[in-house]
């Protein structure tokens, strides 16, 4: 069944129609009309990368921060009043509420505006994500709430979440021995600071295409690798994307000072988390991409240079 005809079967659940196919990476993801004249998305949820009940706790995370006023997307019961539905090929659906703007910005394409403009961007969204991690430190989590591990071992053990980076097939011998040196520094200093931090629910995947701008608002999407883990981490994946930027340090600043108008943030533990999603990026492409992608050596590039930069 082609990926169309299953959004079809998964929109009638919520009496919606697709429209549009917005994204097609972890998950399918379909702008859907509904019957009331709003828009949703509609997503098709990747086979065998979230459980059923690992999915239903993003959907009672993002309803819990939108029930309290954030710009996340609040979750859609389906006509069943079930949030997740099963369609017939054994794939799970849920929709979300559309929300107004369009992505801050695309991978591997650089920002535009002026380095003044990206620092006050990020400023924004630094104080965004401070936002988000003070409602969810009030958040009273139900027993069932079941998401992935973005711990010390999520990043760093044995078998991380998104898989054993200095393992990769595509490093050399010597770059083979820089991801296991990167590891070994990366997992003692978060043992260090989870002397004196909590793990707590986070976004975990704050990249450009999941915050959406609308004028002077961001929102932010895609809370499909939110988990539990360090709060940090979510600033760290924001600058994993920009180390090549020329404004980098700009944005940097920016970021970092938004989020301390509520929160601290510790400027070195936000390199250290840098490097942690630099790292965990390179995992992350080894079950996705073809041996032969560019993606996968520009990924390890990355980290390599993040890691030479925090390491000193």
């Amino acid at each position: 069944m082609t990926i169309e005809a299953l959004a079809v079967e998964a929109a009638a659940h919520w009496g919606g129609t697709p429209l549009a196919l917005i994204r097609n990476r972890e998950n399918a993801v379909f702008r859907m009309a509904m019957p009331n004249g709003k828009q949703a998305a509609l997503r098709l949820h990747r086979v065998g990368y979230q459980t059923a009940a690992a999915i239903e706790s993003e959907l009672w995370f993002c309803g819990a921060l939108a029930a309290r006023d954030l710009p996340v997307p609040r979750p859609l019961s389906a006509q069943n009043g079930a949030g997740l539905v099963t369609l017939q090929a054994g794939r799970m659906a849920s929709a979300v509420e559309w929300l107004a703007g369009v992505p801050l910005g695309e991978a591997g394409v650089p920002l535009t505006g002026t380095a003044q403009a990206q620092a006050a961007r990020h400023h924004a969204l630094g104080r965004l994500v401070a936002q988000v991690h003070d409602a969810t430190a009030a958040l009273q989590l139900p027993n069932t709430f079941n998401r992935p591990a973005w711990d010390i071992d999520g990043l760093t053990g044995e078998t991380p979440f998104w898989g054993r980076f200095w393992d990769h097939p595509a490093l050399t011998e010597p770059e083979r021995q820089q991801m296991q040196a990167a590891r070994a520094f990366l997992r003692d200093a978060l043992q260090t600071h989870a002397k004196n931090a909590d793990l707590m629910p986070i976004h975990a995947d704050v990249l450009r295409e999941n915050i959406l701008v609308d004028g002077p608002h961001l929102s932010l999407i895609d809370f499909d690798d939110s988990g539990m883990g360090f709060a940090l981490y979510d600033l760290g994946t924001v600058l994993s994307q920009n180390l090549y930027e020329p404004a980098f340090a700009d944005i940097r600043a920016g970021l970092i000072a938004g989020y301390e108008t509520l929160r601290p943030a510790d400027p070195h533990m936000v390199d250290i988390f840098t490097l942690a999603r630099c790292l965990a990026s390179v995992g992350w492409t080894m079950p996705r991409l073809s041996h032969d992608d560019p993606i996968m050596r520009s990924h390890i590039a990355r980290a390599l240079l993040c890691a030479t930069r925090v390491m000193g």
